[in-house]
C-alpha cells in the first residue's frame, strides 16, 4: 500500500468518524430537547388536574365565607390567566400567581372551623395538596432535564453543532417574587 492511500484511507476514516460525532451529538440533542419537552407536558398535566380541582373547592369554600369573595376572585382569576396563556414563560407566571391565590384560600380556610371539618373541603384540600406534591416534583424534574439540555448546548464540542442546528437554550422554571414572599391573610 503506497502513502498516499494509507493517507486517504485515514482522511476518510477521519470524516467518517466526525460525521457518527455529528449525528450522534445531533440525536442526543434532540432527545434531550424532546425530554424537555416532555417534562413540561407533565407539570401541564398536574396543573390541569389542580384547576379541575379548584372550581370545586372554591365552590365548597365559598357557602362557608359569603364575605370572602375577593379571595375567591383572585383565585378563579388566576386560573383563567394560565389557561389563557400559550407559550412556557407566561404559563410559568400565571402559575406563580396561581398558586399564591391558592395559599391564601388555604389561609383563609384556618379561620372557619366549620369549613376545616367539612369532609368534601377536606378531601379536596388533601387532593389539591397532593397536586401541589406532584407539581413541584414535576417542576424540579423539568429544571433537571433544562439543566442537562442547556449544559449539552453549551458545553464545547456539542456546541458546536448545536449552534449549526440552530439549538437554543431553553428557560427553568423560577419562582417569581412574590412567590418567594409569606402568604398573609387579613380579616
Amino acid at each position: 500500500m503506497s502513502t498516499g492511500m494509507i493517507i486517504l484511507l485515514v482522511v476518510v476514516a477521519i470524516i467518517v468518524l466526525i460525521i457518527l460525532w455529528v449525528v450522534g451529538t445531533y440525536n442526543s440533542l434532540v432527545t434531550l430537547r424532546n425530554r424537555v419537552k416532555d417534562s413540561w407536558s407533565q407539570i401541564d398535566v398536574q396543573l390541569k388536574r389542580r384547576f379541575d380541582l379548584i372550581p370545586n373547592l372554591v365552590e365548597t369554600v365559598k357557602g362557608y365565607t359569603k364575605h370572602e369573595s375577593e379571595t375567591l376572585e383572585n383565585v378563579v382569576k388566576a386560573r383563567n390567566t394560565y389557561l389563557s396563556a400559550t407559550a412556557p414563560e407566561e404559563q410559568m407566571k400565571a402559575d406563580g400567581e396561581l398558586t399564591k391565590a391558592v395559599s391564601k384560600l388555604f389561609a383563609l380556610a384556618e379561620s372557619y372551623p366549620d369549613l376545616k371539618a367539612n369532609t368534601n373541603f377536606t378531601e379536596l384540600q388533601n387532593e389539591l395538596n397532593e397536586t401541589e406534591n406532584k407539581i413541584a416534583m414535576s417542576r424540579q424534574f423539568y429544571n433537571d432535564v433544562v439543566m442537562q439540555y442547556n449544559n449539552k448546548v453549551e458545553i464545547v464540542p456539542s456546541n458546536i453543532v448545536a449552534s449549526m442546528f440552530k439549538f437554543k437554550k431553553e428557560a427553568f422554571f423560577e419562582a417569581n417574587e412574590t412567590e418567594k414572599q409569606n402568604v398573609q391573610v387579613k380579616f
